[in-house]
């Protein structure tokens, strides 16, 4: 077997090797970007700002209470925790006076009468008990959107986040994702074509050389 030979089989084992890897990146990225959920929020929890924190994993969260342009708000809205998590209320001072009570769900939040004092707080800390969705609210605002929805533990219901609504079963892609299976694309392009002309010109440059 000539050296020739050799050299390109060795060549092909890494070509092979770093296209395999590209494609297991692609792959990698598609299966995360497919795998992007949040709880099934009640429709009614989806309150004013609308904003999302997945806070699992921490041991505190803290949700300003008047938040938004006009004070009617919780912020982040909607939020994911896991069981033993201590939830700050903190008010904001904005908005007139609010307070938290639970709308539906397994949490029992009270935080009994509506208060308009900025720096105010309202603690509650979760528990197995609490596992699954609660939809809570603003009494005073209520009928203005001053709702919000607190999910608890790992066995909550959940949806695919992202698509393109009205029911469509579309996976959302997220920026990063789709730019690095583009590079890992043109990059197993780049090898596989270097490939070819090494197989198909190599013996041929490597003779005219030795000539």
């Amino acid at each position: 077997m000539s050296s020739d030979d050799v050299s390109r089989r060795a060549f092909m084992r890494t070509a092979g090797g770093a296209a395999a890897a590209a494609g297991a990146a692609t792959a990698t990225a598609g299966t995360a970007a497919a795998q992007e959920v949040e709880p099934d929020w009640p429709s009614a929890a989806n309150g004013n700002v609308g904003s999302y924190t997945d806070a699992r994993g921490q041991d505190s969260v803290t949700i300003s209470v008047g938040a938004g342009d006009q004070g009617l708000a919780f912020d982040p809205t909607l939020v994911w925790v896991d069981e033993g998590t201590t939830i700050t209320w903190e008010w904001t001072g904005n908005g007139g006076a609010h307070n938290v009570q639970t709308v539906d769900g397994p949490a029992s939040l009270d935080s009994g009468d509506p208060v308009g004092e900025e720096g105010a707080t309202y603690e509650y800390e979760t528990s197995g008990e609490d596992a699954g969705i609660t939809h809570y609210h603003c009494v005073p605002h209520t009928a203005v959107g001053m709702h919000g929805g607190l999910a608890v533990g790992e066995d909550v219901a959940t949806v695919e986040v992202g698509g393109g609504g009205g029911g469509s079963n579309a996976v959302f892609v997220p920026d990063a994702a789709r730019a690095l299976g583009i590079a890992t694309f043109m990059a197993m392009v780049s090898t596989l074509g270097l490939a070819f002309v090494f197989m198909k010109y190599g013996g041929t440059i490597t003779r005219q050389e030795q000539t």
